[in-house]
């Protein structure tokens, strides 16, 4: 992969973390990683409303999708969710959901892909939020090769920063549909939002981020800083690196602070945006300053863990750290099961890797460990 195509595909992603709108030319530029003819992302929450964004030239592919129906048909998205669990990396194609004999008769690849000239996807599943399930997959022609391992684990890398960007950007979708301010929006958002300047200030504080200040995480001489000396440095340089915006600092995986309470029970994660946009419309003045958002979050009481922190901390796949969460706050397997609509056969089987992975041997230890880490 072009490393120049890969900084400036995580450039886009971040300028579209506080404008949604940008999205579209996000996926493009997530594709053009690969060569690849675009993107789309699918996202669904707990409540079961779901929404598509897709790259420009993907658009009309899409439309048809839903109109003709075509998602009655497409394997891609029935299998996926349930052999995902099964597959030992985050990101997965055509191999791991289908036989070659399938991709020759299905009716999705030979009725609908091949019409559009497509073949390939390479997908991967993300968590910008507990209460919320996103997907992202890049679309390839049927001219080209299968997709590589090495390309699966680039599109993994660009998930992290598409995970990392949806922080604050799932929680903007709607509401610029609405017309809402952004400043209105940041206000409303159950989550902490600091907006930083070149030199790590804060700008703008939403109420949430108040809120949740004053313990472990403070503002001290205008600066976001941590009261632990640990995590101060953590965050000092976390900063430091979205101002700087070097190649390596933005090809880095993004990963966030973790604040233990000093009087509070719990963890604050603050997940470290570097956005840089430019000058223009009403929401993009607010916006000017700003050099780095970060968007803090902390568990709620008698709530799983974050699938997403659980997974960076145990070195498990995104997957496996769904069903460890659930499985940690105390659901049996089989109500794990039911609640991530996979089979409680699967569930029991990722289970014994999530098991070996972390060290324990059963649920009671998997809980124990969760919670003398403050996940939960």
């Amino acid at each position: 992969m072009d490393g120049q195509r890969f900084i400036v595909a995580v450039e886009a992603i971040y300028a579209a973390a506080s404008m949604p709108s940008l999205w579209p030319d996000a996926l493009d530029a997530i594709a053009a990683c690969f060569d690849d003819v675009g993107s789309l992302l699918i996202y669904q929450r707990d409540d079961g409303s779901y929404g598509t964004i897709v790259s420009p030239a993907l658009a009309e592919g899409q439309l048809e999708y839903e109109r003709d129906e075509w998602w009655r048909h497409d394997i891609r998205f029935a299998r996926s969710h349930e052999r995902g669990y099964l597959a030992r990396t985050d990101a997965i194609t055509e191999r791991h959901i289908a036989t070659p004999d399938e991709l020759e008769t299905f009716p999705f690849y030979t009725g609908f892909l091949k019409r559009l000239g497509l073949k390939w996807f390479a997908g991967i599943g993300i968590s910008p939020d507990p209460h919320v399930a996103v997907a992202l997959s890049v679309q390839r022609l049927e001219t080209k090769p299968a997709f590589s391992d090495a390309e699966l684990e680039a599109l993994a890398r660009l998930g992290r920063h598409v995970e990392n960007a949806l922080r604050l950007g799932i929680r903007l979708i709607n509401a610029e549909a609405s017309q809402l301010t952004l400043t209105d929006v940041l206000a409303r958002l159950g989550v902490g939002v600091f907006l930083l300047d070149g030199a790590g200030r804060v700008i703008f504080a939403n109420p949430a981020a108040e809120q949740l200040g004053g313990d472990s995480l403070v503002v001290s001489r205008g600066r976001l800083t941590a009261r632990m000396a640990p995590q101060k440095e953590m965050l000092r340089a976390a900063i430091a690196a979205a101002g700087d915006r070097t190649a390596e600092s933005l090809s880095a995986p993004p990963r966030p602070v973790l604040v233990p309470g000093v009087e509070r029970e719990g963890v604050l994660a603050v997940h470290i945006l570097p956005v840089r946009p430019a000058a223009g419309n009403d929401i993009e003045r607010l916006l000017a300053d700003v050099s780095a958002i970060a968007v803090v979050t902390s568990a709620q009481p008698g709530e799983p863990a974050d699938p997403a922190l659980v997974r960076d901390l145990f070195g498990l796949t995104l997957a496996e750290a769904r069903i460890a969460a659930l499985v940690g706050a105390g659901l049996a397997p089989r109500n794990a099961s039911q609640a991530l609509g996979i089979s409680e056969e699967t569930t029991r089987t990722t289970l014994k890797r999530v098991f070996a992975k972390v060290g324990v041997s059963r649920q009671s230890e998997l809980t124990a460990l969760l919670t003398r880490l403050v996940l939960r």
